[in-house]
C-alpha cells in the first residue's frame, strides 16, 4: 500500500467515525440519575443525623453517600468532557472534509494533505476559541457575583441599623451595621480595581471574531480564502495552501492584538479587505486585456 492510499484510508476511517455526531450514551444518563440520587441521600442523611443523633448507622450512611456523590460527580464531569470533545472533533472533520470537497481534486495525495492541514488549522483556532470562552465565562461570573454581593450587603445595612435599635440582647448584632458596609465597600473596590467586565467584553469580542473568521475560511467568503474560482487544479492547490497560511496569520493577528491591546481587530480586518481588493483588481484588469 502506497503512502497516498494509507492517508486516504486513514481519512476515510476518521470520516466514518465522525460521520454523524455520537448520541449521548445511556450510561451517562444513568450515572447522572445516580448522582442526583446520591445527592438526595446525602441531604436526607445529614438531616437525619441532626434529628436522630442516637442512631450510629446514620453517620456511616452520610459518609458513604458523600463519597459516592463526589465519585459520580467527577466521573460524569469527565464523561461529559470526553463527549463534548468528540462532538467538536466531529465538527472539525466535517468542516475540513467540506473544504477538501471544494478543492475538487478527488482523492489525490495533495487533497488529503491539504484536508489534514485544514483540520490542524481549524483545531488550533478552536482551541483559542475555547480558551477565550473560558476566560469570558470566568470573568463574567466573577463580575456578576461581586456586583450581587455589593447590592446585597449595601441593601441589608439599613435593615441591620433598625435591628440594632431593638433590644435583642445579642451583642454580635451591634457589629453587623459596621461589618456589612465594610464588606460592600471592599467588594466594590475589587470590582473597580480589576477589569472583570472589560476582560469579559474583550474575550467575547475575540470569540466572535475568531468564529466569524473560521466561517469565512470554510465558505471562502473572503478574497484571500476564495479557491473555487480558480480553474487550474495545480493553481487551486497552491491557492488553498496560501489561504491556509492567510487564515493562520489572521487568527494569530486577532489573538496577538487581544494580548497586546493594540489596534482593534475590526480595523485590521477592514484594512486587510481593502488590501486584498486592491491586489485583485490589477489581476482582473490584466485578464480582461
Amino acid at each position: 500500500m502506497t503512502s497516498s492510499e494509507t492517508l486516504d484510508s486513514q481519512l476515510n476511517i476518521k470520516a466514518d467515525n465522525y460521520k454523524s455526531p455520537p448520541s449521548i450514551p445511556g450510561i451517562l444518563s444513568f450515572l447522572r440519575i445516580l448522582e442526583y440520587l446520591s445527592f438526595a441521600t446525602t441531604i436526607g442523611s445529614g438531616i437525619s443525623v441532626y434529628f436522630f443523633r442516637e442512631l450510629i448507622q446514620l453517620p456511616i450512611v452520610l459518609v458513604v453517600s458523600i463519597a459516592l456523590f463526589i465519585f459520580l460527580y467527577l466521573l460524569n464531569r469527565q464523561l461529559q468532557i470526553n463527549y463534548t470533545k468528540t462532538i467538536k472533533d466531529s465538527d472539525l472533520l466535517k468542516k475540513a472534509t467540506l473544504y477538501g470537497n471544494v478543492l475538487q481534486l478527488e482523492n489525490s495525495p495533495e487533497n488529503i494533505q491539504i484536508t489534514q492541514e485544514v483540520e490542524k488549522a481549524l483545531r488550533y483556532t478552536q482551541e483559542l476559541i475555547d480558551d477565550y470562552k473560558k476566560t469570558r465565562q470566568k470573568a463574567r461570573n466573577i463580575y456578576y457575583i461581586l456586583q450581587l454581593g455589593t447590592i446585597v450587603f449595601s441593601g441589608v445595612t439599613p435593615i441591620l441599623v433598625l435591628v440594632d435599635k431593638l433590644e435583642t440582647g445579642q451583642a454580635w448584632l451591634k457589629w453587623l451595621p459596621v461589618i456589612c458596609p465594610a464588606i460592600a465597600s471592599i467588594v466594590a473596590s475589587v470590582v473597580t480595581s480589576f477589569p472583570f467586565q472589560e476582560n469579559w467584553i474583550s474575550a467575547n469580542r475575540v470569540v466572535e471574531l475568531l468564529e466569524a473568521e473560521q466561517e469565512k475560511f470554510i465558505l471562502g467568503a473572503n478574497v484571500s480564502y476564495r479557491i473555487y474560482d480558480v480553474e487550474d487544479t495545480t493553481e487551486r492547490g497552491k491557492k488553498a495552501r496560501n489561504s491556509i497560511a492567510n487564515f493562520i496569520t489572521k487568527v494569530n493577528t486577532i489573538h496577538l492584538k487581544q494580548v497586546e491591546g493594540q489596534e482593534s481587530p475590526q480595523q485590521e480586518d477592514k484594512k486587510e479587505e481593502k488590501n486584498n481588493l486592491s491586489a485583485e483588481q490589477p489581476k482582473s484588469l490584466s485578464k480582461n486585456t
